[in-house]
């Protein structure tokens, strides 16, 4: 069982720092490009990954989740991943001219979209701390004061009150609707979802197929999981995105079709991407 208290919270998995870095990069990359000038993504990103509290939800987590669950990864790793996946449709929805809700109502800007998926995404499973069901509830709760203290510190004139509750509020939205339990209405909380759901490569099963234990409910997430060798996300033909998901075994299928579709199919932003999945060198099957 000790592979499960590896990660402390003084040191970062090689996986973690790899994800981290490539965050990194993203953020500079949309700051340079695409912000005009605001570097407000790039400074809440900084904070985001020196919060010490954060890191500390963020193991725990998954020392709930695959410790005393028997449950995928649902810690550092998995949320940082899902906030890459989300930020990398964002850049490239935004390459598409494709706007965000937040821009669509001229209640926020670009920017203030990137910090409120950025928050949403780091923080969707806190609430796997205190238990399964109904975590996203649970991690509403335990975001609400990160984000309004963390945007405050970032942003702490007067003039900053309606960009910080439009972003808090977005960030909101992403965390509680991110299960497709609760119904959402925006872009960026349906990026949300479908990053989350795209976070099935093998690499999520990996410590709790290490750990030996009885056949348990939850088990077909971890075996799907551990066939998913890659997921891609792109530039769409038809659409400004494509998520591509290859396989080497068709359990795999289950994640596609009982996990990551479901999302979709709850999500706005469903009607902007085409997905494909198949089974080693064999054809892709496009479901979107």
């Amino acid at each position: 069982m000790c592979i499960i208290f590896s990660h402390t919270m003084e040191s970062k998995s090689p996986k973690e720092i790899q994800v981290e870095e490539k965050i990194t990069d993203l953020v500079t990359k949309i700051v340079d490009d695409q912000t005009f000038g605001d570097d407000l993504p790039l400074r809440l990103w900084n904070h985001l990954q020196n919060n010490q509290e954060i890191d500390a939800i963020q193991n725990y987590a998954n020392i709930v989740s695959i410790g005393r669950l028997g449950l995928n990864d649902h810690g550092p790793v998995h949320m940082k991943i899902v906030c890459r996946n989300a930020l990398k449709m964002l850049f490239l929805l935004h390459e598409a001219s494709v706007e965000t809700s937040l821009e669509k109502e001229k209640s926020g800007t670009y920017a203030d979209s990137v910090c409120a998926v950025m928050l949403a995404s780091l923080l969707h499973d806190s609430g796997m701390t205190v238990s399964r069901k109904d975590h996203e509830l649970y991690s509403s709760i335990i975001s609400y004061s990160i984000i309004n203290d963390t945007l405050t510190q970032l942003m702490p004139e007067d003039k900053n009150i309606i960009r910080r509750t439009v972003i808090r509020s977005i960030a909101m939205e992403g965390i509680i609707g991110h299960m497709a339990t609760h119904p959402i209405h925006s872009i960026e909380a349906g990026l949300i979802l479908i990053a989350d759901g795209c976070d099935m490569t093998k690499g999520r099963a990996r410590i709790p197929l290490e750990i030996h234990s009885k056949p348990a409910e939850g088990d077909i997430h971890k075996y799907s999981a551990n066939s998913i060798e890659k997921v891609k996300i792109e530039q769409g033909h038809e659409r400004p995105l494509k998520i591509e998901i290859r396989m080497k075994a068709e359990v795999g299928f289950f994640q596609v079709e009982e996990v990551l579709i479901p999302k979709i199919q709850s999500s706005p932003a469903k009607s902007l991407l085409e997905l494909y999945a198949g089974v080693g060198g064999e054809g892709m099957k496009r479901y979107l």
